[in-house]
């Protein structure tokens, strides 16, 4: 099995990318965005993994079940996740259906490819006192701290996945209503109430420190998005990450025991400890799917399961 270190040297070692599959991909992608408005980063994963299929094999033309067989295995000795082939596979059905649909292809060489058995993870949350520390850690005083006591309350408040955070246009937040619109996965709109203490937060955002990164812009009219940074730019999902991270050490909380998503399986899991209903939770989070929604189930029932062996007494 092979190192990180080893496949990024494979994958650099590869032929360039032949124009005719650089031009099928990008229409593929061209497509795919417009008919089911895949996000940035969907996209931007279905641009890599067909590349370098593409660079493996020479080219995407005329490949059979075989060869794509035959590269999820090599996928799969060299070390690469089941995760990450499920994601190439689901990357391979859209592209090659698309050629289907278009006349390019007769027949589709992912038809009968199974793809790999995933293990079932719970998502991690944090607990109720473990957030308190966690929304209280940036410090308010400053024009960054505050941003990031906003951000952290609005995505607890909202379960916000971190893409729908980082990329929500200043027009989405209606204080006065207490409600946020949120463009969701596959453009899907929803509108999300926000609670007293994020609106708080919010408003002193807008109020105090916002204008004044905005200064950093030649016109800060311009500015669409919600939350900036020091240069009066939309910070990316990395920076929301780190900035986490820095939060939890100061809250006092391994920094590992924390997601990307951690603070939107937090709010799930919390409402539903609380007696939540399942719909209602789904539209808060945007699932399209009620059994994705109904994996929070599994971490109330261990949360109770956890309750039960710690106070009953003939646990």
């Amino acid at each position: 099995m092979s190192s990180p270190a080893d496949r990024r040297q494979l994958a650099q070692s590869l032929p360039p990318l032949a124009e005719a599959d650089a031009a099928a991909i990008e229409r593929f992608l061209d497509a795919a965005w417009a008919e089911h408005g895949l996000s940035a980063a969907t996209l931007a994963a279905y641009r890599r993994d067909l590349q370098g299929l593409a660079r493996h094999r020479g080219t995407l033309a005329g490949i059979d079940r075989q060869a794509l067989f035959d590269y999820l295995a090599m996928r799969t000795r060299a070390g690469y996740s089941a995760r990450s082939n499920a994601r190439l596979l689901s990357a391979l059905r859209a592209y090659f259906a698309s050629c289907v649909r278009r006349g390019e292809r007769s027949d589709d060489p992912t038809a009968l490819l199974l793809p790999p058995r995933l293990p079932r993870l719970l998502p991690k949350a944090l607990s109720e006192t473990e957030i308190e520390a966690l929304l209280a850690a940036p410090d308010a005083d400053a024009a960054i701290g505050l941003r990031d006591r906003a951000m952290l309350e609005l995505m607890y408040a909202c379960g916000l996945r971190v893409s729908e955070l980082v990329g929500l246009p200043a027009t989405a937040l209606n204080l006065r209503q207490g409600v946020l619109r949120v463009l969701g996965k596959g453009g899907r709109e929803r509108l999300v109430p926000l609670g007293e203490e994020s609106r708080h937060w919010l408003q002193r955002w807008l109020l105090e420190a916002r204008p004044a990164l905005l200064k950093a812009l030649r016109d800060p009219a311009k500015a669409a998005v919600l939350f900036v940074d020091a240069k009066g730019m939309p910070l990316t999902r990395q920076a929301f990450w780190a900035l986490v991270k820095r939060c939890a050490t100061v809250a006092g909380i391994e920094p590992g025991r924390i997601s990307p998503h951690g603070l939107r399986h937090s709010f799930a899991t919390h409402l539903l400890n609380h007696g939540a209903d399942l719909r209602a939770l789904q539209m808060l989070l945007g699932h399209a799917s009620l059994s994705t929604t109904q994996i929070y189930t599994l971490v109330a029932r261990e949360h109770l399961k956890a309750l039960h062996a710690k106070h009953h007494p003939r646990a």
